[in-house]
């Protein structure tokens, strides 16, 4: 398997890669849109929702929580997830800016 050399790319081109991984899956979409719409959740509320197996919703919510998009706080036995809204914004921000670039409109490129 090769390496990926991220060391070759700007710091920005691979925190835009690292984000667009997120809506990779259309579980962590369903997750983060579940999370938009009532605030906060435990990992089990998820699982009846989305109809995921409780491992699989885990995995998808630790990397989630790598990437800073949402945090967890430890309520007794459980852990209460929401979405990071600072880090959501910054996110947001990279991505504007990556997504709004448009092509010249006066000629055909190709």
């Amino acid at each position: 398997m090769g390496l990926a050399k991220t060391e070759i790319f700007t710091e920005k081109q691979n925190q835009i890669a690292v984000f667009a991984k997120v809506f990779g899956h259309p579980a962590r979409v369903a997750i983060l849109q579940h999370l938009f719409e009532i605030d906060s959740c435990f990992c089990g509320d998820l699982v009846e929702k989305i109809g995921l197996a409780q491992p699989t919703i885990s995995q998808h919510l630790k990397e989630l929580k790598y990437l800073g998009l949402i945090k967890g706080n430890v309520e007794g036995t459980s852990v209460c997830y929401c979405i990071n809204k600072e880090n959501w914004t910054a996110m947001k921000e990279v991505m504007s800016d990556f997504l709004d670039q448009d092509l010249p409109t006066n000629e055909e490129c190709c």
